[in-house]
């Protein structure tokens, strides 16, 4: 969760120096071209703050949601976010692992899925031995728990301390 956040307030540092530098001098030097009502540049130039602006809005509001998270109320014998899974798909006839992060850091090619998606959405709350029954627009899938390591265990399943 600290990569998250140290690349949330890069992305915030970045806006805000653009805001704050950058969008002021585009939008004087545009202005300093003549009539504002037929000038592109001063258009682009205000559509673009009006857009960091709202970029910087979202940033900030993730950064205080992630500030909540408080990972001693993630179950230790559930799925939940920082779980790894290893589930059979019966569809597919094949044993898959993911592992539940946030939706900053989902990349499904490499098994890491938000648990926000559809499938992250069935897995959480799940124990070994369960059925999650997933509906895609392919149709639904059903996902048996096989393992399951949570965020409270390491590689070898021995329980961490917080």
């Amino acid at each position: 969760m600290a990569d998250i956040k140290k690349k949330l307030l890069e992305q915030i540092e970045a806006l805000e120096h653009e805001l704050a530098h950058e969008l002021p001098a585009e939008i004087k030097k545009a202005a300093s071209l003549g009539d504002l009502s037929e000038n592109a540049e001063y258009h682009m130039a205000k559509q673009r703050q009006e857009f960091v602006n709202a970029r910087l809005g979202q940033f900030k509001k993730r950064m205080a949601e992630l500030s909540l998270v408080n990972l001693a109320n993630i179950p230790r014998d559930k799925a939940g976010f920082g779980s790894t899974v290893v589930v059979y798909d019966t569809t597919k006839d094949e044993e898959i692992t993911y592992q539940l992060v946030m939706s900053e850091e989902s990349d499904v090619t490499k098994g890491l899925i938000s648990t926000t998606s559809p499938i992250g959405r069935g897995i959480v709350g799940k124990r070994v031995g369960d059925i999650a029954t997933i509906v895609t627009p392919n149709g639904k899938r059903e996902l048996e728990i096989l393992k399951l390591r949570t965020i409270h265990e390491d590689e070898n399943g021995v329980p961490t301390v917080l």
